[in-house]
Parts: structure tokens; C-alpha cells; sequence
């Protein structure tokens, strides 16, 4: 069942998180409140309900975090409403046609008065992007409460925390994480639980679903 829930509302932003799918996958519709111009970060299933809560709007790009099945079940149906898809190269190949914008890390997205910036955190997949804006960083499926996102091997897991490690956690502490499933958490938080990961001596090829502690929050259904 589709959820829609507003998480920022002030002068500076409006940020709307669609939570839609098998998956519970969250997609974030930001706006800028000066002009109405916004972005659309994933589109997980239920097409029909995505595109008629953007059509109409002024939506200068759909942008993705990673091209998992989940993140991309209405792409197609957005895309067709001729809104631009911004996407890495790494997450581009099993797309139904290449984005109209290959993003890179530092690149800076405008919409109305605001800008995004593109940060390239590889390890949940290749192509993994976040997007910051101001105080709000959206992660896809990197970084969530309680852990870093699934990785595949031993190789991706060290790449996931490295992007975490030397990408994320140096933004200030007050910067919201909001995650491509379940609830946000802010960098503060992701900074502690880090540290106490990392103060833990860690089995030897470790991957896939791992959390910040063993007492750590269920991170939702990533895949």
C-alpha cells in the first residue's frame, strides 16, 4: 500500500517521502517552496499512483540512487511524462534506455533556488548515488539506522564503508539521512554507531546484511 508522508516543510524546502511497493521502498519528492520546481530521487513500483501525484508538476529531473528492482518498477512510466533521468554510469546498463544525464560525484543538480549535490557511494551497488541538499542527505540504499545497506561480496562491503566512512560521516552532524527504506537518522548517530562497528574486531570476509551492532535497528527490506 502506498504511504505519503511529509518529512520537511519550511521556508527552504519541502520534502515528501512516497513509501510504495512489495519492498516498502521510499521515493522523496522535493520541492523548492520559492518557484514549485522540484526533483523526484527513485521510483519504486505503483506507476500509476507516481505519476499522477507528479504529473502536472514542474519536475526538472527523476533521479536515481541505484537501479535495483525496487527503486525502478515506475522509471519508465515517470520518464514518459518527459521528466530527464539522472543516473551513474556504473547503474545504467540494465536500464530500459541510458539516462539523459550521467552523473558523477560533485556534480550539482539545480531545482528553482535550491541545488543538489551528486556524491557517488558505491558498494550496494556500483552506481550508487546520494544527494545532498543543504542539511538533508538522501542515501539510497548505503546507509541507513542501524547498518550500511546489503552488499554482495567482501569487495563491496569495504567499498560501502569506505563511502560511508570518508563520504557521509564527515557531513555535519545535524545532516538527516533519509534511507531508501524504513526511517530516518542523522549523520550524529550514524557517526556513533560507526564507531562502535568499528572498535569491534570484524570476522574475516565479512558481507552482506550487517549491522552497526548486534543490537541494531532492522534496516526494512533492501535488496
Amino acid at each position: 500500500m502506498s504511504q505519503a508522508k511529509t518529512v520537511v516543510d519550511n521556508d527552504a524546502l519541502y520534502v515528501q517521502r512516497l513509501t510504495l511497493g512489495d519492498y516498502e521502498t521510499n521515493a522523496y519528492l522535493l520541492r523548492c517552496p520559492a518557484t514549485g520546481a522540484g526533483v523526484l530521487i527513485d521510483a519504486p513500483d505503483e506507476p500509476a499512483y507516481l505519476t499522477a501525484l507528479v504529473r502536472g508538476q514542474t519536475i526538472k529531473y527523476v533521479l536515481l540512487t541505484h537501479a535495483h528492482p525496487d527503486h525502478i518498477g515506475a522509471l519508465d512510466a515517470v520518464r514518459a511524462l518527459g521528466i530527464p533521468l539522472g543516473a551513474h554510469a556504473g547503474d545504467s546498463s540494465g536500464l530500459s534506455s541510458p539516462p539523459e544525464h550521467v552523473l558523477e560525484d560533485g556534480d550539482q543538480l539545480r531545482f528553482g533556488q535550491l541545488d543538489l549535490k551528486v556524491l557517488h557511494t558505491p558498494g550496494h551497488t556500483p552506481g550508487s548515488l546520494s544527494f545532498l541538499t543543504g542539511l538533508h542527505l538522501f542515501s539510497g540504499d548505503t546507509l541507513f539506522p542501524g547498518g550500511p545497506g546489503r552488499t554482495a561480496s567482501p569487495r563491496a562491503f569495504s567499498s560501502i564503508i569506505a563511502s560511508i566512512r570518508d563520504t557521509l560521516l564527515p557531513l555535519p552532524p545535524q545532516t538527516v539521512v533519509h534511507p531508501g527504506h524504513g526511517d530516518a537518522t542523522t549523520i550524529a548517530e550514524a557517526r556513533a554507531e560507526h564507531e562502535t562497528f568499528s572498535d569491534r574486531i570484524q570476522p574475516e570476509g565479512l558481507y552482506g546484511d550487517v549491522l552497526w551492532s548486534p543490537a541494531g535497528k532492522d534496516k526494512g527490506n533492501e535488496i
